[in-house]
């Protein structure tokens, strides 16, 4: 069973009792395509109106409660719920990207995680579900101008994206070794006039293959600014954020039981403070 004593303590928050567009609450699932996003015909299909609150309803009321013994989500209160957003999660498995929005998506934060995905993903039957929940996909090897300027529209209109530094699935219990892509992004946006603050996330499954009846953890870090310009800014940032990551992944491994990554410091989150108190556990 899913336990939401987190989420609840965080939709009750002041600033959120209102309703609104993309609020808790609101409407958010039926709200049109986002206005200035020029180059969404032709990298994404945007967010289906029908589509997407089919998705939600089999992914966060069957799916995930059905395959996972128990979800632990904590650090919800470091996440921005208003402006632009980029989420910077390690990636375990692919049920982090059912994770996620579970953790960070439409109930808790009344806004849809967007999702920076590789191009093989976007293949075939799943391909097809993809682009229409908001996904898009970039070249590795070859980042399309196009890829790069759309997720900067994104972020300039506000929009929670999601994008997997690691670029790959690291199943082993190793500190994650991270490409500077989205650095980079982030300095390209901080160049068109759009600050984004990075919210680390570390992810972890009490069994590497996420099967049946596993625990699965996901723990969110206070929001981190990338600084200066620059190929040496985006490696200081690089790393800082992969130490961010290893804390946060470790802090999820020990809540559902496993040892903490070689090299970490599960006892201390990135900001240099100690874990908040108050913060409750959605364990069951």
């Amino acid at each position: 069973m899913i336990s939401t004593q987190e989420r609840a303590a965080t939709m009750a928050r002041p600033e959120d009792e209102s309703e609104g567009p993309g609020r808790p609450g609101s409407a958010a699932a039926e709200r049109p395509p986002l206005a200035g996003l020029s180059r969404e015909p032709s990298v994404c299909r945007g967010i289906s109106p029908w589509l997407a609150p089919v998705a939600m309803l089999a992914t966060q009321d069957l799916a995930l409660p059905l395959w996972f013994r128990s979800i632990t989500v904590r650090g919800q209160q470091f996440l921005p719920l208003h402006g632009p957003v980029l989420l910077a999660p390690t990636h375990k498995a692919r049920w982090d990207a059912l994770l996620l929005p579970h953790a960070a998506g439409r109930r808790v934060s009344g806004r849809d995680c967007r999702f920076m995905v590789t191009v093989d993903e976007m293949q075939g039957l799943q391909g097809w579900f993809l682009q229409r929940l908001g996904c898009f996909a970039v070249n590795q090897l070859r980042p399309s101008l196009a890829s790069l300027r759309y997720a900067v529209e994104l972020l300039e209109a506000g929009e929670q994206l999601v994008v997997f530094p690691e670029g790959r699935i690291r199943r082993e219990p190793a500190v994650p070794r991270l490409q500077q892509g989205l650095a980079r992004l982030a300095l390209l946006a901080a160049s068109k006039g759009v600050q984004v603050p990075v919210v680390p996330v570390g992810i972890a499954y009490s069994h590497s293959l996420a099967l049946p009846c596993a625990r699965a953890a996901l723990h969110l870090g206070a929001p981190m600014q990338i600084q200066g310009e620059g190929r040496e800014a985006a490696k200081v940032f690089t790393a800082q954020l992969a130490a961010a990551m290893t804390v946060l992944e470790s802090q999820a491994a020990e809540s559902i039981g496993l040892p903490s990554l070689p090299g970490s410091c599960p006892g201390v989150l990135q900001d240099g403070g100690p874990e908040p108190s108050g913060a409750p556990d959605q364990s069951p």
